[in-house]
């Protein structure tokens, strides 16, 4: 095969299910995978990008119940450990959101979870219960729910130790609808998705989130009746946060009422475009770019490449590009093995151009 090949496709980053109360039976995604008996602790921790630098840590446990907020009864549902930590919230690939790859769910009567093999380190907790129609989606505070992760619980698993964290209590759920228009000419943003949570989209079964009609409209339910940020995406513009910001921390958020309606429209733009090459010997059947939020570590934006790709990104951010496009671990740009050592890009209004060069060993993070 030659060095290189040339393919272009638009950026499309989308994830939470339209059926947000149906989370899978387990939370196990492909990727890389950590023994039973240890932890790895790399430098960012468990990058999917090399080698990492590892000391052997034993793995910790999460134990929580979870109850309807208003009668005690137990309830069905799964709860996902979302990493704190930017770079392991990068350890993100095709097909998945960003959830976190540690958690577990209640047994068939409901009440207990109890979360095994968890690495070490600081987790949100994201309550998904298996009936919609009665309990809505929370991220876990420490006296109920909320919509924003940053207003819930932190928690932190130790080596070798069970940690109880607060009783999930879930709420009914609420409804959000709008209309989503593109910002130049105010026409309608047709098959993009309105979500809760980022994720990187499968191009044959990229089923999440809630989808804008012809008119631009949408029906998001399932969520808990909290203030909530949405992401929206569209074909062909840049992705962004309720409020028109690339920052999810400093988004605007929806306000959700439980068994009610609210509406949240969105405008969005067409953003910059972000685009490059990749030089590799060999590149895998399918291949993306993916950036993310320097900051938070949020997925925004993706580019499948055959040896080139485009994405378009909103202005007023930094990103770090991930190539996952050879037959070994992902770089970070322009040829790194771990986050730690990605050379971050600011995103202004003018084309921006970043070109990988896979053909020689991954650099390491600088000392």
């Amino acid at each position: 095969m030659p060095p290189s090949l040339r393919h272009t496709v638009p950026i499309a980053v989308a994830a939470l299910v339209a059926g947000l109360g149906q989370p899978p039976p387990a939370l196990a995604s492909p990727g890389p995978t950590l023994p039973r008996a240890a932890a790895t602790h790399a430098t960012p921790e468990f990058a999917a990008t090399g080698p990492p630098t590892t000391v052997a840590l034993t793995p910790g446990r999460v134990r929580t119940t979870l109850h309807d907020v208003d009668t005690g009864q137990a309830v069905r549902g799964c709860l996902s450990l979302v990493p704190v930590d930017r770079d392991r919230l990068t350890v993100v690939s095709l097909g998945e959101e960003q959830a976190g790859r540690h958690g577990g769910c209640t047994g068939v009567d409901g009440g207990d979870l109890v979360a095994t093999d968890v690495p070490p380190g600081q987790y949100h907790l994201l309550a998904r219960p298996y009936d919609s129609e009665r309990y809505g989606w929370q991220w876990v505070g420490r006296h109920g729910g909320t919509g924003q992760r940053e207003r819930g619980v932190a928690l932190q698993v130790r080596p070798g130790r069970t940690v109880t964290a607060p009783p999930v209590r879930l709420d009914p759920p609420g409804t959000i609808t709008g209309r989503v228009t593109r910002a130049a000419g105010g026409t309608p943003v047709s098959g993009g998705h309105v979500l809760a949570l980022p994720a990187i989209p499968h191009p044959k079964y990229d089923d999440h989130g809630a989808i804008t009609d012809d008119d631009g409209r949408y029906t998001l339910t399932g969520l808990g009746p909290y203030r909530w940020p949405l992401h929206f995406t569209g074909h062909g513009l840049a992705s962004q946060w309720s409020g028109g910001t690339a920052d999810r921390t400093q988004a605007r958020p929806a306000r959700v009422r439980a068994g009610a309606t609210a509406t949240f429209d969105q405008e969005l733009v067409a953003g910059t475009v972000v685009s490059g090459t990749v030089t590799v010997a060999q590149l895998p059947h399918y291949s993306q770019v993916i950036a993310f939020h320097a900051r938070t570590g949020d997925a925004v934006g993706v580019g499948e490449l055959g040896a080139d790709y485009t994405m378009r990104l909103l202005p007023g951010q930094r990103v770090v590009l991930r190539c996952d496009c050879a037959y070994a671990p992902s770089r970070w740009f322009p040829n790194a093995a771990e986050i730690a050592g990605a050379r971050p890009i600011r995103v202004r209004h003018r084309p921006v151009t970043a070109d990988f060069d896979l053909t020689g060993p991954g650099s390491a993070p600088p000392t």
